[in-house]
């Protein structure tokens, strides 16, 4: 579904990604490891077309990101933002059918709702959430409404970006299995970054650990833990000492 062949990006004299080759089968999730800083989310948005690469191939099923009728291309997409990136002064249910409510997908409002409140009810939210307002609602509520958000055009593609930042482990193990569940009963794609290896664990089919603008490791989550990889092996297991070195 989405392929990354010898992609280099550089900001100024900071080169971020430095030949990333990456393959995400069409109906798989993979997870996208590595560092603060490492440039996990300048290859999500590369991949979106948000961001140009300097050298290097994205293509989807086939087709070079950069080309095409631009609406069309994100339409396959849903995302949910790492802070929830609700809009405070609209309802939750108009935040959930906010594209279904604009261009392409346009829907009267009444079915917009409908299908709104339908999301809600798969990420385990009840109607009588539809008509709060964002600061109405806790952190993992607010995760949630974003993942119904994420969903509620039925895309083929969705991008998690650091899923359960903020999150007790509680409601992360929450907000893991309603990805998983989702990603498995809608057949789609997944590309998440995150820094949770519970997370990895939980939504995983492949894993992929970007480090010094390249992809160091990757293969099937079951895989991970005997990679034999020594820059894997430090980041998996939190370790200080490693030849990716302490941040001091």
């Amino acid at each position: 579904m989405i392929e990354l062949t010898d992609v280099h990006k550089a900001f100024g004299p900071k080169k971020v990604l430095q030949g990333v080759n990456l393959t995400i089968p069409k109906g798989t999730s993979m997870v996208i490891i590595g560092g603060s800083g490492t440039g996990k989310s300048v290859l999500l948005k590369s991949v979106l077309g948000l961001v140009t690469p300097d050298s290097g191939s994205i293509t989807l099923d086939g087709q070079d990101v950069g080309t095409g009728d631009r609406d069309a291309f994100l339409a396959r997409f849903g995302m949910l933002f790492q802070g929830g990136a609700l809009f405070d002064s609209l309802p939750v249910w108009q935040n959930v059918a906010f594209r279904l409510m604009r261009g392409a997908l346009k829907r009267p409002k009444a079915e917009a709702r409908d299908i709104a409140i339908e999301k809600l009810r798969r990420v385990g939210l009840t109607p009588d959430v539809a008509d709060l307002f964002p600061s109405e609602l806790s952190g993992g509520m607010q995760k949630r409404v974003g993942l119904a958000r994420a969903i509620a055009a039925e895309p083929e593609i969705i991008f998690f970006d650091e899923p359960t930042t903020g999150l007790d482990p509680i409601m992360s193990g929450v907000i893991n299995d309603l990805i998983r569940e989702i990603v498995v009963e809608m057949g789609a794609t997944a590309m998440t970054i995150t820094h949770d290896m519970t997370s990895v664990r939980a939504i995983a089919d492949n894993v992929a650990m970007l480090h010094d603008g390249v992809i160091q490791w990757t293969g099937p989550v079951a895989q991970m833990d005997a990679s034999g990889d020594p820059y894997l092996d430090q980041f998996i297991h939190g370790r200080a000492d490693g030849p990716i070195g302490a941040v001091r």
